[in-house]
């Protein structure tokens, strides 16, 4: 079943979130509709599996991993309707014009990936994919210092915040990063 129109649509926020929930669900109502679907996220990112979207609660859906946003256009299938990007932050600018083309050619794009990094900052190709969308959705957390809703990611280092000069790309999960209200978000400098 093909779309009137291609669209994106992006899904955002801290860790811990739902976003990656939040693309599964709409992707399972995809399938249910009869619309070809295909899942790519990028190959650093092995948490659950290797070849599944999976999210913290459990909900996985079958997806490919790639390099290079560009492997998108190469593994797409002829007949797919629904493209599903997980872990967008983490792919290479690329990834904005090949959203753009596929939402040119009827494809309906769903991108799932954090907003900002540790830092607070903006990450990656994702401030660039939420301005061309044609939707997006914030979706926050439970802070884990006062349960006031979380917007940003706290990474952790031996249970202590981790400077601003650390890497900002380190792939983990719980042991590594908890949501945090802007108000006990730290970055020491």
């Amino acid at each position: 079943m093909r779309h009137t129109n291609g669209s994106i649509e992006v899904v955002c926020g801290s860790m811990f979130s739902g976003k990656t929930d939040e693309l599964i669900r709409r992707l399972v109502r995809a399938t249910i509709a009869k619309q070809k679907v295909q899942v790519f996220k990028p190959s650093i990112d092995i948490r659950y599996a290797v070849e599944k979207v999976t999210s913290h609660a459990g909900s996985n859906f079958d997806a490919i991993p790639i390099q290079k946003a560009t492997d998108i256009l190469n593994k797409l299938d002829k007949d797919t309707t629904v493209v599903g990007i997980d872990e967008a932050q983490f792919f290479d600018p690329e990834v904005v014009p090949v959203a753009k083309e596929l939402a040119a050619r009827g494809i309906r794009v769903l991108a799932a990936g954090l907003d900002t990094d540790f830092r607070g900052e903006p990450f990656g190709p994702m401030p660039v994919l939420m301005s061309i969308a044609e939707s997006v959705d914030k979706l926050h957390a439970i802070c884990m210092v006062c349960g006031d809703e979380a917007s940003r990611t706290q990474r952790l280092v031996n249970g202590k915040p981790a400077k601003y000069d650390d890497p900002v790309v380190i792939v983990g999960a719980a042991e590594l990063y908890e949501a945090r209200c802007r108000a006990h978000h730290e970055v020491p400098r």
